[in-house]
């Protein structure tokens, strides 16, 4: 008990001490604000910055802390506006996969798991400039794939939106429904994924930390980008959400480095 109380004193210095805490700290402040009017975005910025100064299982881990912690204040609203029950059938299917994800991620080298974000991140940005779109209706199988896709991608590469996003994007369903479904699916993925990281024993007490001390820029970003969210004026944030992802994706990639180290 005091070698582990001592342990995890240790772990404070290290937190403040740690190198790429300025970054983290930009890079999430965008994603609260991204996400708190779009209703996704938050992988999409934060994970190919992150991934620049920490190793994968660090950027899912912290990830998952600011998410679960930080916009809770933004669920009660999101509850009101969606479709509970559409949001569990998309969990089930995501709990079936996410174990799968959670093992390649395992195995990733970092500057694989950068190119794989990067270009999970360029891709989704492209599908949703074209207008792509399923154009069929979805009935509970149907929305149980794509929640299992979304739970692979979720362990693989922290990525869950892309198909739950276009997916919901060919729905004729209200801005604000599609924003508040998709704000509660992101949440419920964070709460699964970190229950199968617990399970495979991958809890880290310092990113976990660096992820709780995330939370209050995440919060303050939410709490602003709420503010300005308005349905009749949703294409224009849409279009500023895809700008700020399309940076995050140039920046995650490994390029740069090799680049920065020629020179």
């Amino acid at each position: 008990m005091g070698a582990c109380y001592t342990a995890r004193m240790q772990i404070i210095p290290s937190l403040l001490q740690f190198d790429g805490l300025g970054v983290l700290v930009i890079a999430v402040l965008i994603a609260g604000i991204v996400r708190g009017f779009s209703g996704f975005g938050t992988a999409l910025v934060f994970v190919p910055i992150a991934a620049t100064v920490a190793p994968p299982i660090w950027v899912i881990l912290m990830m998952m802390m600011f998410d679960i912690f930080g916009l809770l204040f933004l669920l009660p609203r999101a509850w009101r506006d969606g479709e509970p029950k559409d949001v569990a059938v998309l969990g089930v299917g995501a709990l079936i996969a996410l174990p799968l994800g959670v093992y390649l991620l395992t195995r990733l080298e970092p500057n694989l798991f950068r190119w794989l974000v990067s270009t999970l991140s360029f891709t989704m940005l492209v599908l949703l400039l074209s207008g792509w779109r399923y154009g069929r209706a979805l009935n509970a199988a149907a929305t149980m794939l794509i929640g299992m896709l979304s739970g692979f991608l979720a362990g693989v590469a922290a990525l869950p939106g892309p198909p739950v996003i276009l997916s919901y994007l060919s729905s004729p369903r209200a801005p604000q429904v599609i924003r508040a479904n998709t704000m509660m699916y992101l949440f419920l993925v964070d709460l699964l994924t970190m229950l199968v990281f617990a399970v495979k024993t991958l809890l880290v007490w310092l990113p976990l930390l660096i992820g709780l001390l995330l939370a209050a820029p995440y919060a303050l970003g939410g709490y602003i980008g709420q503010r300005i969210f308005n349905p009749q004026q949703e294409a224009v944030y849409r279009r500023v959400a895809y700008a700020i992802i399309a940076v995050s994706a140039l920046i995650g990639l490994p390029i740069w480095g090799a680049i920065w180290r020629a020179t």
